[in-house]
């Protein structure tokens, strides 16, 4: 929609029976936008604002489908301000220099601000984005822009710094279910009039199989029911002829969630590649956030790769980074790629059992003390304390080795570390062994 009024979106309740569900349920109030409580809830900076009418230009940032377009249209409506909504992917610099011109005549003549939603803002260059900087400093226009990439890559940076930054989280499954039950009860503008019956639990797997677009649950939700009749269920299986394939989901809180979790880091720390993609591809059916799967990765790298691939735990990490900046669909290739990685890769525990044996010491047993030579002697009377005074520097010496005591006299011979002679550890335990040599 571009060069849209408020009067065309916001202005009044729709009437046209014809308009897609989600355009008819869109909130035209801000307790309707569920799931984004710590946004616009009460007590919340910008609910803070809109109450007292001093808006400040900003820049919505969070995934498609949580409201962003909806939220600038209802500030504009409670602050009756002139609504323009603009798409950056089409919008020239002409025309919006013909809003801006546009606005300082609303001031001047009818005392009424313009508010200009900017969305995919993200996409506007930089001279387009420079056009905006002087009118959004002098208050000519408010800009909301919006995006779903992270803005301090995407975005200019002095026009960044003129934006209160608000973030729109993903909605939860709760909140989509909240969502679709206004739609199913609201006798006005939903589906209401109806009677149309829908299991709560039902409701939630919609919310999960959409993973957190609202505007893809009520399309779905509309879908379902134009294949019953009035009164009658929606049930599971009229959903999955909707979308065309079966809606897998599990209780996140339940078994089915944790054993599937299990099976997964078991085939990527057993090494089963096809297992591994079979337990991924079982989570993502099921809604589950990517984040959690990442974690697990970056666990499974470190904890059963460790020393036999080091490049292992730099690849988990960077997937987990990846996913969370891109969200699904795309975030399944870049998780797919990090578990096969870690399935096939050489496998050592050496670095966790290491770890997990010292602790036990340090929590059970008198360590001791550090010795002398170990001490700190970067202070003035550390030698009349002997400390350092017999420190001997390895890189003195030949292979950068030299034998001399470092663990305290309790633990003089504890062993924590015990190589796994395989992978890339291979190469360090020998590396290792070959500088200890006739020391």
């Amino acid at each position: 929609m571009n060069g849209g009024s408020m009067d065309s979106l916001f202005d009044a309740l729709p009437t046209n029976k014809y308009e897609p569900l989600p355009v008819r349920m869109r909130p035209t109030e801000l307790d309707h936008l569920y799931g984004q409580e710590q946004a616009v809830g009460k007590g919340t900076f910008l609910r803070a604002m809109v109450e007292k009418d001093t808006i400040p230009s900003m820049l919505f940032y969070g995934p498609c489908g949580t409201g962003k377009t909806t939220l600038a249209g209802i500030i504009a409506k409670m602050s009756n301000s002139h609504f323009v909504n603009l798409n950056a992917t089409n919008a020239g610099i002409g025309e919006l220099r013909n809003i801006i011109e546009d606005a300082r005549k609303r001031v001047r003549s009818l005392q009424q601000r313009t508010i200009l939603f900017l969305d995919e803002i993200h996409r506007f260059n930089k001279s387009q984005q420079d056009v905006l900087l002087p009118c959004v400093e002098d208050g000519t226009i408010i800009l909301i822009g919006a995006t779903t990439e992270n803005p301090f890559f995407e975005v200019n940076r002095p026009l960044l710094s003129r934006l209160r930054l608000i973030t729109l989280e993903a909605l939860t499954p709760k909140a989509i279910s909240q969502i679709l039950k206004r739609a199913l009860t609201d006798s006005e503008v939903g589906l209401g009039a109806r009677n149309l019956q829908v299991k709560d639990e039902l409701l939630e797997d919609i919310g999960i199989f959409v993973n957190g677009d609202g505007r893809m649950a009520l399309n779905i939700l509309e879908q379902a029911a134009a294949m019953v009749h009035d009164g009658e269920e929606i049930t599971l299986e009229i959903l999955e002829k909707v979308v065309g394939r079966r809606i897998y989901t599990y209780d996140k809180k339940g078994d089915s969630h944790y054993d599937t979790i299990s099976a997964f880091i078991k085939s990527m720390r057993g090494s089963d590649v096809q297992a591994t993609l079979h337990y991924l591809a079982r989570m993502i059916e099921a809604g589950e956030d990517p984040n959690f799967i990442a974690r697990r990765i970056v666990i499974c790298a470190a904890e059963d790769i460790g020393l036999a691939d080091p490049q292992a735990l730099i690849l988990a990490n960077a997937a987990a980074q990846a996913a969370h900046m891109v969200g699904f669909p795309e975030a399944r290739i870049i998780l797919s790629e990090a578990a096969c990685y870690v399935a096939l890769a050489p496998k050592s525990n050496s670095a966790y059992l290491g770890i997990d044996a010292a602790i036990f010491d340090v929590r059970h047993k008198d360590c001791g003390q550090v010795p002398d030579h170990l001490r700190d002697s970067h202070y003035s009377g550390a030698s009349k304390l002997g400390h350092g005074l017999t420190y001997k520097y390895a890189h003195n010496y030949p292979n950068g080795y030299v034998k001399q005591q470092y663990l305290p006299d309790p633990l003089i011979h504890a062993e924590y570390y015990k190589g796994v002679d395989r992978g890339v550890e291979h190469n360090l335990l020998k590396d290792w062994n070959d500088r200890r040599k006739d020391k």
